[in-house]
């Protein structure tokens, strides 16, 4: 299953610096490897972060992204303490998210162009290939 998501910070505060975007990339690596997700793109626009991601039809999508959203919150915040003073000590993210299926009408190249053309300050953090789990 491949799937856009999209998680605002916490207020919309402009808290991706370039520093905390390569931190993520780490992050996102290292959750692929743990929980069968791979990252195939990772985009950020200072105040939200767009994931395209591939992962097993057995993993529901919420739980995908609860597993993306608490472990990065947590190792963000350790990596990156000046964050937490942005957000006024809470959460990194907002409790909500957007996320969608990337299919017949919406396929890789047309959500990678969408996610690519989001906002002023769109930087590619990560991009890799897809790739079939066994």
């Amino acid at each position: 299953m491949l799937y856009h998501v999209v998680c605002p910070a916490k207020y919309r505060r402009k808290i991706f610096t370039e520093k905390v975007e390569s931190t993520l990339k780490l992050l996102c690596q290292r959750i692929g490897e743990c929980y069968e997700m791979y990252f195939i793109e990772i985009g950020s626009d200072e105040d939200h972060v767009h994931f395209l991601v591939q992962s097993v039809p057995m993993m529901q999508p919420s739980h995908m992204v609860q597993i993306i959203k608490s472990i990065t919150a947590r190792e963000l915040f350790k990596s990156h303490p000046e964050i937490k003073k942005l957000l006024w000590g809470g959460a990194l993210w907002t409790s909500g998210y957007y996320i969608n299926t990337v299919g017949q009408f919406a396929n890789e190249s047309v959500i990678k162009e969408y996610v690519q053309n989001q906002g002023k300050q769109y930087r590619q953090i990560y991009r890799g290939q897809l790739r079939l789990f066994e």
